[in-house]
């Protein structure tokens, strides 16, 4: 089971404080340094099933391909946001928001087995830059629970792994996917700028080389 670094009792408790009138979900953010949707979430979820809606974690539920159409179709029908429908039926916000990202791109929803295998490389899909903030930040907030986070947003073990180290090492800049990017020369060091003006060079001598082969031949035909 994955843990949040957060306990039950204490969203529980920060929910409270909110419905009580102790505090804005902007006051509340900053007296525990907590994120404000972050907040906004934990409240709608308490309102509905109480301390409840934070013992039951992900990461040891199992979700069926129905289950996520379902949950997805209420939230583009119009009878609730992501928030409201996660909190209704106990599901993590980021993880409603990636099925419908899913669903809208027209692909499949699996089924969810918390034991399901996704340590190979078939796994992998394309992902952009906010999915895989969303997915790090959920596998930080779930006790870094990369397998857990791999199975329930269709990627591998190993891009979750990699993306998060990214993250700890680099932060948020880390996971701008760069390849396939070129790097300009005020980029490089000096070797790679050497390298590369040598490399230029012998091409234009190449095409110079072909240049002078062209008009001998030209000059070979004109002479007949």
């Amino acid at each position: 089971m994955s843990k949040s670094k957060w306990s039950a009792e204490f969203r529980a408790m920060v929910s409270q404080e909110y419905l009580d009138g102790k505090g804005s979900y902007g006051f509340l953010a900053n007296k525990y340094h907590i994120g404000l949707e972050t907040i906004r979430r934990w409240v709608v979820a308490y309102k509905v099933h109480g301390i409840d809606a934070f013992v039951s974690e992900v990461g040891n539920k199992s979700y069926t391909h129905e289950f996520k159409i379902m949950c997805v179709e209420e939230v583009i029908a119009g009878y609730g946001s992501s928030v409201d429908i996660g909190a209704k039926y106990k599901v993590n916000t980021t993880v409603l928001e990636s099925w419908i990202k899913l669903y809208n791109a027209n692909r499949e929803l699996r089924d969810y087995i918390p034991k399901r295998e996704i340590y190979m490389a078939d796994a992998r899909r394309k992902t952009t830059i906010e999915e895989r903030k969303d997915i790090v930040e959920y596998c930080l907030s779930h006790g870094r629970d990369y397998k857990g986070t791999a199975s329930i947003f269709d990627v591998s073990y190993s891009q979750v792994y990699s993306w998060v180290k990214k993250y700890d090492t680099n932060g948020e800049e880390a996971l701008i996917d760069k390849r396939g990017r070129h790097k300009a020369d005020d980029e490089v060091d000096e070797l790679e700028r050497l390298r590369r003006e040598n490399k230029k060079l012998k091409r234009q001598l190449e095409e110079n080389d072909m240049l002078v082969q062209l008009l001998k031949k030209v000059k070979e035909f004109e002479g007949m």
